[in-house]
């Protein structure tokens, strides 16, 4: 989606927060904050999406060793069905770019 990520705070941890500021140049940046809701190295992460207030998502991920392998599952919760049609598909398409980015990340240190 040709966005520069400008500044990162996680504090990953049950309790602990983020904060991911995305843009090019100082105009228009778009940030993405929440909390941490549940954290179980290695199994699974639970934050929320707060930046839309009360119509935001709660982001779970599991992770899940499969014959030598890992299997990521992504999935959001939204408080509403209104709040999930509002939402639209821009995370979605910023998903696809984003684990295309992780497999070959993945691929390269696979091939060192």
């Amino acid at each position: 989606m040709g966005m520069t990520l400008r500044s990162c705070e996680m504090d990953v941890r049950t309790g602990g927060s983020y904060r991911l500021v995305f843009g090019n140049g100082p105009a228009n940046p778009m940030a993405f904050f929440g909390r941490y809701l549940e954290v179980i190295p290695h199994k699974r992460i639970v934050w929320t999406n707060e930046e839309s207030g009360d119509t935001g998502s709660i982001t779970t991920v599991t992770f899940e060793e499969r014959d030598g392998k890992t299997l990521l599952v992504l999935s959001e919760l939204y408080p509403t069905k209104e709040a999930l049609d509002a939402a639209g598909t821009g995370a979605q398409d910023a998903l696809h770019e984003t684990f295309g980015q992780l497999d070959e990340l993945l691929a390269e240190l696979s091939a060192r």
